[in-house]
């Protein structure tokens, strides 16, 4: 029964993991300094019409509305950016996001909690996995996005977000001209590599922790080793 317990335990310290790593990995890809960035490359310009300074008005009031809650009302000379199904769409997107905080913040005390078991090695054994796990199916998405990116962009919204609701037409919806596929292609992309170093990162630093402990591990009280930098 205890087994069954410190497997569970384990399990969901690697699935904490994953989940941390994943949210700290997006929020810097939700600052306008990125979407600006990206949106030049996506030559959001072109589609949309609109001058610099106009296309930082809408972009940055939708992405403060998602990040920060609002309603999507940005206008541009006077005229609404995004219409009734679009604002529909971006409110649902704020849900999914919301979901992922909440897991976050729920991920976080379960790692707090990981930390406090007497079997520190076993706790960073757990991360370990959750990291390596985690770069494994970024790998699998990754390979399969490069040969089938859109039947994967369409996929992920199916499973996420009403049927139909994410249908737009980019000749006519602002929101797929401010945000064109370019932009989310080469976005996923960054994003899964940056997921990558940072799961590395995460692995060798949980992997030296896990070795320490398994040096002490024959000592007399492994509850009694302190924490390596403590």
């Amino acid at each position: 029964m205890n087994h069954l317990g410190g497997r569970a335990a384990s399990v969901l310290t690697g699935l904490a993991t994953a989940i941390v790593i994943v949210a700290l990995t997006i929020l810097p890809f939700l600052s306008p300094q990125w979407v600006a960035f990206d949106q030049g490359r996506a030559q959001a310009e072109a589609w949309t019409g609109y001058t610099t300074d106009q296309l930082r008005t809408a972009t940055d009031a939708i992405v403060a509305d998602l990040v920060l809650g609002g309603d999507y009302t940005v206008q541009v000379n006077g005229q609404p950016v995004l219409n009734e199904r679009e604002r529909a769409h971006m409110a649902d997107v704020r849900s999914v996001f919301r979901g992922l905080w909440v897991l976050a913040v729920i991920s976080v005390v379960v790692l707090a909690a990981a930390s406090r078991r007497a079997d520190r090695r076993t706790t960073w054994r757990a991360v370990r996995g959750g990291a390596i796990g985690l770069s494994i199916g970024v790998v699998i998405a990754g390979v399969v996005g490069f040969f089938a990116f859109d039947q994967l962009f369409e996929a992920f919204h199916e499973v996420f977000f009403p049927p139909g609701s994410y249908l737009f037409d980019p000749a006519t919806d602002r929101l797929v001209q401010l945000f064109p596929f370019a932009f989310w292609d080469e976005t996923a992309m960054v994003v899964g590599v940056a997921i990558l170093v940072v799961c590395a990162v995460a692995a060798v630093v949980a992997g030296r922790r896990a070795a320490r402990y398994s040096a002490v591990a024959s000592g007399p009280d492994l509850a009694a080793v302190p924490e390596p930098g403590s």
